[in-house]
């Protein structure tokens, strides 16, 4: 890892340019960024949420947990974010990546499925999405707002 240490910057939205070494942390909209800890130069986004990341804060220091594994970048990257400081792990093998990509889909899967519950929508009652959905009114066009206003300069 060309990063050894990584300081967090609490902030409403990301910056235009990530800066090495830093840790963006919008709690607004639960979501974390950093340029990938071995050098590549690669944005890492990272969803706050239980079903993918959690952020704990303790003094001056975060974490990150479960580990990064930048499986979709040439460097495949996997690393953890303990106390401001990045601790390399080991490298995963294909096989490897894709049971954790399968566990972590069904995690979200589980997610939405629970926060759906609490929100009343039990499957039979949850919108299905159809092709005459308006875009308001969409998933995706939700997804492109938030990015959208997240990262606005």
């Amino acid at each position: 890892m060309k990063i050894k240490t990584i300081r967090p910057i609490f902030v409403t939205q990301f910056p235009a340019v990530f800066e090495q070494g830093v840790l963006y942390i919008s709690e607004e909209f639960e979501t974390a960024g950093h340029l990938c800890c071995c050098g590549c130069g690669g944005k890492v986004i990272t969803s706050l949420n239980p079903a993918r990341w959690n952020l704990r804060k303790e003094g001056g220091t975060v974490s990150l947990s479960p580990s990064i594994g930048n499986w979709n970048y040439a460097c495949k990257s996997h690393y953890f974010i303990t106390k401001n400081k990045v601790v390399e792990a080991g490298q995963f093998d294909a096989k490897k990546i894709t049971a954790v990509q399968r566990r972590d889909r069904r995690d979200m899967e589980h997610y939405v499925a629970v926060v759906n519950a609490r929100a009343g929508q039990t499957p039979e009652k949850a919108p299905v999405p159809t092709a005459k959905k308006t875009p308001e009114k969409s998933l995706m066009y939700e997804v492109v707002a938030f990015l959208k206003k997240l990262w606005k300069t």
